[in-house]
């Protein structure tokens, strides 16, 4: 269905012919973008002829699927305005701003938590749905390089007369909550439950997904409420903790663009707390996904990022994984000197590393083993299987429960390395290991992993273990994400 607007939409006829898409183009985008959601769209080159020359709008999620499909071809957002759909249900920029002013941060973070599990405002459509395939690395331009300028605010003191500028309830006279480090211990606690979940269930699990709901049901009245500067700073480093949670849970989910929002969020929010090595790890975070998505240099810039911010702040661990997300990052870009150097500065950070170090508590998974698995990883985008094996063989030397997802995922990286150095059968055995993990778990990420390896085992699709790792897996890869 679709309805009329006045005349041609000629700012979308721009936008296509700026962008390159054809009519043809731009109906497939769409129609597949819709399908990542569960959507059957239909629609044809005659289709977006109306849109562009008789200015029909599409209804539903269509706008913001159309916006996307164009984005993906920029390699930026593309607001509604600016192809003339601003008047198609709303599905605002949420989550993408990262305001100077602390009042607008915590406006920006507490909209996005609104938004409930599916997606919906009460009573709204289906934003994370019409949001499909939005992600783009450009957005992380602006966030990254506001908080190395300032990586701190000056005061987060928020009094009942400071509030009510802007904010409905506190201007009607109503009592805002006064928050205290009470109500801080309970968010930190809940992050830590979740981390726990997350690490050994994935993060579609639905323990995991109760972490949207603790920021909307709990965090956002306590940012909305008033607080002295030190009660604030440790509000907004806890909330920032568990925004990065419910970003790293939708990347391990493949909801990419809920993802990008949650962390642009958490990155503000560290920047209220005055906390820069959990904007660092935040930033990490960030760099992680460009990597994954293919942007290896970008993913190179946000570590960095990092980097430079900690230099003398953070201690020698912290100091260590952000390097290694560095390596990561530079190995995906196919930059094996560099990969090499950073891995480098990881192990001699991580050697520095004493029991001792007041370490934050987020950081508690990163130890040798996930430096082996994630070195493992790096020397895989380079193609030096003999790598791969020796730091993966010390990844796995100390299986544990407690990071199952983890484990799982370095069981495949295994079986590649075994797949190009020719052993077939060490292969196959690594990779029913990683099915039987992948099974127990909620992480697309993880099936992603495992797709890749029985992409890679195609020339060898008449050998019997591989047809056994292939129909091993087949539940798995059908399995609704």
């Amino acid at each position: 269905m679709s309805r009329e607007q006045r005349g041609p939409n000629e700012k979308l006829g721009a936008v296509l012919a700026l962008a390159g898409i054809s009519n043809a183009g731009l109906a497939r985008r769409v129609n597949d973008l819709g399908a990542q959601r569960g959507l059957t769209l239909r629609y044809d080159k005659t289709s977006v002829a109306r849109w562009v020359s008789k200015g029909m709008v599409p209804q539903g999620a269509a706008p913001h699927l159309i916006a996307a499909a164009i984005g993906q071809k920029l390699g930026r957002p593309v607001p509604l305005h600016e192809i003339g759909l601003a008047d198609a249900d709303p599905a605002p920029e949420v989550g993408l701003a990262f305001p100077r002013d602390v009042g607008a941060a915590v406006k920006s973070a507490t909209e996005l938590y609104r938004l409930d599990l599916a997606g919906r405002r009460a009573g709204g459509g289906g934003i994370w749905q019409s949001l499909a395939g939005s992600f783009a690395v450009s957005a992380y331009a602006t966030p990254a390089s506001r908080w190395l300028i300032t990586p701190a605010d000056s005061s987060v003191e928020r009094s009942p007369e400071s509030a009510a500028e802007g904010d409905t309830a506190a201007a009607a006279g109503e009592t805002l909550q006064r928050v205290g480090h009470s109500d801080v211990h309970k968010l930190r606690e809940a992050a830590e439950d979740a981390r726990r979940w997350d690490s050994k269930y994935g993060g579609g699990d639905w323990r995991s997904s109760m972490v949207p709901e603790c920021l909307r049901v709990e965090a956002a009245p306590l940012l909305l409420g008033s607080y002295s500067d030190e009660v604030g700073r440790a509000l907004f480093g806890a909330t920032a903790e568990l925004t990065r949670l419910a970003g790293w849970m939708a990347f391990d989910t493949g909801q990419q663009e809920a993802a990008q929002r949650y962390y642009i969020q958490a990155l503000r929010l560290a920047r209220a707390a005055a906390d820069v090595p959990l904007g660092g790890y935040v930033l990490a975070s960030m760099s992680l996904q460009a990597t994954y998505r293919g942007f290896g240099d970008e993913g190179v810039d946000l570590a960095q990022a990092a980097i430079e911010r900690n230099r003398g702040l953070a201690t020698a661990r912290t100091m260590s994984f952000f390097r290694l997300i560095e390596a990561r990052a530079h190995a995906r870009a196919g930059d094996a000197q560099a990969a090499g150097a950073a891995l480098k500065a990881a192990e001699g950070w991580l050697e520095r590393a004493r029991d001792g170090d007041n370490d934050p508590q987020w950081l508690g998974f990163y130890s040798y083993d996930r430096f082996a698995a994630d070195a493992a990883e790096c020397y895989r985008d380079l193609k030096a299987p003999r790598q791969v094996r020796r730091f993966t063989e010390q990844a796995l030397s100390r299986p544990t429960e407690e990071f199952v997802r983890s484990h799982g995922l370095r069981l495949v990286v295994s079986a590649v390395a075994e797949l190009e150095s020719g052993n077939l059968d060490a292969a196959c055995a690594q990779g029913l290991r990683a099915v039987e993990v992948a099974g127990r778990i909620s992480s697309a990420r993880t099936t992603e992993y495992v797709r890749d390896l029985l992409h890679r085992l195609e020339a060898h699709g008449d050998e019997p273990r591989v047809a056994e790792l292939r129909e091993r897996a087949r539940p798995l890869l059908v399995a609704p994400a």
